[in-house]
């Protein structure tokens, strides 16, 4: 399996090499849309394959094409060379991508910077430095600093140590207990956590033999193992999802620093699964480049700051490579994920994570991010499946462009434009119930109760409208042509109640546990969803008059087959606000 992720790593990287410009210094995969200027695109598709070969390389794999970084190095640090990156400002993207620098120098310097001339080495010392004292954004970002000082100090380069001091100490405010961060001083507990904040801090306490962080983690792993299904799936949810298989990356910096919180086996078969559960997925174009989106390419899912390098920085998984092929994590078979509780309650991340059918869904009630491209979608939908994805809207326009799955949708206008929850208030989440409070107009106020019942899960809403309102709630999104055969067969059936789509991909319905909504089926815009191209959703509907009202309905999502048509005819009836 080692030699198979080497090749891995290899295959993904050996499509880039074409785009390389005649410096070197710049990679060029395509028109940058991101908020950064275009070098500093070029510069991240340049480094974000070094998260991926310094690991091949500090393994004693083969590294590809090791002369092209190697004299983009050069040039790029030279501001008397035409492609020279430039000096990074205050909350600049090079600062992101200089950390991959540090990273490659810190763990295969005989690579990146033992063969470059001596003035040549003190350029590119001279750039990295540059970049301690200024700003970052206050979140994540300020283990840039730290991971471009542990570069310079494998390579002997002195540097003032208080700056990077300066940021571990505000790292520290972000520290929430149980295991937990959040990005930044926010309400955001998302793959940034195992991705970003514990696998930078398990770098630094591996190559400086520290511990701060490792305690941390293996705290941390006990609640993140419930966000994998059994295939190896991880839940999509959350911004940056066009990073795909660098979900599992915290899997693999266990093992990398030493951190046995689970067997090496399964650990290991955390990871393993995960990487095959992306095989053979429509991610790459025809170039063999990655593109932007997740299940298959779909710009719609583009943050504003990911440019056409951006889905590289996926290749932090492949840190394991970094160990000697002996190491315990090679040795050891690979492990089924032991059995755990079919219901995770979370709090700090606002969560309640239940287990079916080997599917993981997470019920959300406390994140929401106003910034991020389609963040009500992203992080305030009620429920986040790892068999269905999640969908974000097509249009403004009706149920079939906004595809609210996992929504409550509100409309004031009888039906053409809807409102839906995207800032969570007074979240609470006790035993196997989130709760929260919503507001999308000032004079209407919802409070939502998710409560875990596997395989349903219970919505209640208590709504105190002073307006008018026609209402939607979406179940699930079901892949309307699953299969290499994209079989477009499916049963559908909706009436007074209920609505339910069955599908090769799965089941999705949802039962009105009072009867005061219809069902109806939508056959949403096509390329909303994350993971299929083509979804039909079953959706409640009704109409609320001026005052207070309760909705409460049921919602099914499972494989399919009898047990799924069994547990349809027995939805549970009671969950938290009644």
């Amino acid at each position: 399996m080692r030699a198979e992720l080497q090749d891995r790593v290899r295959d993904l990287v050996a499509p880039v090499v074409p785009y390389f410009s005649p410096g070197r210094a710049r990679v060029r995969l395509g028109v940058n849309t991101a908020i950064h200027d275009d070098t500093a695109a070029e510069l991240e598709a340049f480094a974000r394959p070094l998260w991926g070969l310094a690991p091949l390389a500090a393994g004693k794999g083969a590294v590809p094409h090791t002369e092209l970084w190697l004299r983009g190095l050069a040039h790029g640090s030279d501001p008397a060379h035409p492609e020279y990156w430039g000096e990074p400002r205050d909350r600049d993207q090079r600062i992101v991508e200089m950390a991959a620098i540090g990273f490659a120098l810190a763990l295969a310097p005989e690579h990146w910077w033992d063969p470059l001339t001596g003035p040549e080495r003190d350029r590119l010392a001279r750039w990295l430095l540059s970049a301690l004292p200024r700003e970052t954004a206050d979140n994540n970002w300020h283990f840039f600093p730290v991971l471009i000082g542990l570069g310079l100090d494998r390579v002997g380069v002195p540097y003032d140590r208080s700056l990077v001091a300066a940021r571990l100490a505000r790292l520290e405010t972000f520290w929430r207990g149980d295991g937990w961060y959040s990005d930044g001083p926010t309400e955001r507990h998302d793959y940034y956590v195992p991705w970003a904040m514990h696998f930078y801090g398990l770098l630094y306490d591996t190559l400086t033999a520290g511990d701060r962080f490792k305690e941390r983690a293996a705290r941390f792993a006990l609640d993140f193992r419930h966000w994998f299904a059994d295939d190896g799936a991880a839940v999509p949810y959350g911004r940056s999802l066009t990073y795909r298989w660098a979900q599992a990356a915290f899997w693999g910096a266990l093992p990398f620093a030493g951190v046995d919180a689970l067997p090496w086996g399964v650990a290991k078969g955390y990871l393993l699964r995960h990487l095959r559960w992306w095989e053979g997925r429509p991610v790459t174009g025809a170039d063999g480049l990655l593109s932007i989106g997740y299940g298959y390419p779909q710009p719609v899912l583009a943050e504003q700051y990911n440019a056409p390098g951006s889905p590289y920085w996926s290749m932090k998984a492949f840190l394991p490579l970094a160990l000697a092929q002996d190491h315990p994590f090679w040795t050891v078979p690979e492990e089924s994920a032991p059995p755990v509780p079919a219901v995770s309650a979370q709090p700090h991340a606002g969560a309640v994570l239940m287990r079916s059918s080997g599917d993981v869904t997470l019920l959300a009630g406390r994140q929401h991010h106003a910034w991020v491209r389609h963040g009500a979608e992203k992080y305030a939908k009620f429920a986040y499946s790892s068999r269905f994805g999640f969908s974000l809207p097509g249009g403004a326009l009706g149920l079939a462009q906004g595809a609210y799955d996992s929504m409550l949708a509100l409309s004031d206008d009888g039906g053409s434009h809807y409102r839906t929850r995207e800032e969570p208030a007074d979240p609470e989440t006790r035993g196997d119930t989130v709760r929260c409070v919503w507001r999308p107009w000032p004079d209407v106020e919802i409070t939502t109760w998710l409560t875990a019942a596997p395989p349903w899960h219970l919505r209640t809403h208590r709504v105190r409208a002073g307006r008018a309102l026609h209402t939607a709630e979406g179940a699930f999104a079901v892949d309307r042509d699953a299969g290499v055969g994209r079989d477009m067969s499916m049963e559908r059936s909706a009436g007074a109640g209920y609505a339910r789509v069955s599908a090769r991909a799965g089941f999705s319905g949802l039962r009105d546990l009072d009867d005061l909504r219809e069902g109806e089926v939508v056959d949403c815009l096509p390329g909303t969803n994350v993971l299929a191209r083509r979804t039909a959703l079953p959706v409640l509907s009704g109409r609320l008059p001026p005052g207070e009202h309760w909705l409460r309905c049921a919602v099914l999502g499972a494989p399919g087959g009898p047990e799924t048509e069994a547990a349809w005819r027995q939805p549970p009836t009671t969950g938290g606000g009644t």
